[in-house]
């Protein structure tokens, strides 16, 4: 019994090590330190997966996979979920404004949770391009459709901050705190990715990662978010996308070296 229990624990580890997949979190962090969960847990966020049964889904990575092989250089990457995909639709005219002419790639695709993330940048999204910054926010699908625990939702993030960094080793990184949700402060998904945002503003290391929030910009003084910026409580409208670049573009220009 003891050498049965001793020869399944070493297993699991051995799987641990080599896949990085289970809730035994290497300590390699960008912080420099793991995150502590349930073991013997696997951890979905962290784990790569595709949307390839969804045709569109399949459509739009291949697209843009070709479109960053048509574009002669690209300085500047998006890398999100729907509300960076929206720089396509409500916020076309500011993203123009802002990003036309800074060589920009969109890498916003609606329903993606951190797993979704991770498997497009391990399959052709990135490759052999430069950019000079990474604007990276994902995760609001985590808590949306599984309310999975905080600590699991950052550990998918921080996995896309590393694949970042080891793909993209030119590249500096903008960490964007997970956008407000629903209109109350104490909404269960607002409190939840606001635990997100504590553990993921962690990431910063001073060097290549840094960490912005802007959520405070979309709220009024009660901390609720109208529906004059985000009509559905989540996703912004023009408006809104005027608010994240305004808010974000001067540590955008700095990281740029555009100062």
């Amino acid at each position: 019994m003891f050498r049965l229990f001793t020869f399944r624990t070493s297993w699991l580890l051995w799987l641990s090590v080599i896949f990085g997949i289970t809730a035994l979190v290497p300590a390699d962090s960008a912080s420099g330190q793991s995150l502590k969960v349930d073991e013997e847990v696997t951890i979905k966020a962290a784990v790569p997966t595709d949307r390839e049964a969804e045709n569109w889904w399949r459509h739009r990575h291949q697209a843009k996979t070709k479109l960053k092989d048509s574009m002669e250089q690209v300085d500047l990457l998006f890398v999100g979920d729907s509300i960076t995909q929206g720089w396509e639709n409500p916020g076309k005219e500011i993203w123009q404004e802002y990003y036309g002419d800074r060589h920009a790639l969109n890498l916003g695709f609606s329903g993606d949770l951190t797993e979704h993330v991770l498997w497009r940048l391990r399959n052709g999204e990135i490759e052999y391009i430069s950019p000079r910054v990474a604007v990276v926010m994902i995760g609001t699908n985590n808590t949306g459709r599984r309310m999975e625990k905080a600590e699991h939702t950052a550990e998918g993030i921080r996995q896309v901050v590393k694949l970042l960094k080891g793909k993209l080793p030119e590249t500096e990184i903008l960490l964007l705190g997970i956008f407000p949700r629903d209109a109350k402060p104490r909404s269960p998904k607002r409190k939840l990715n606001d635990e997100i945002n504590e553990i993921i503003s962690r990431f910063a290391d001073e060097d290549r990662v840094h960490y912005l929030n802007i959520n405070e910009e979309f709220l009024n003084e009660k901390g609720e978010l109208s529906r004059e910026v985000m009509p559905d409580l989540l996703h912004p409208n023009a408006k809104g996308y005027e608010i994240w670049a305004r808010a974000m573009e001067p540590k955008l220009r700095e990281l740029l070296g555009e100062d």
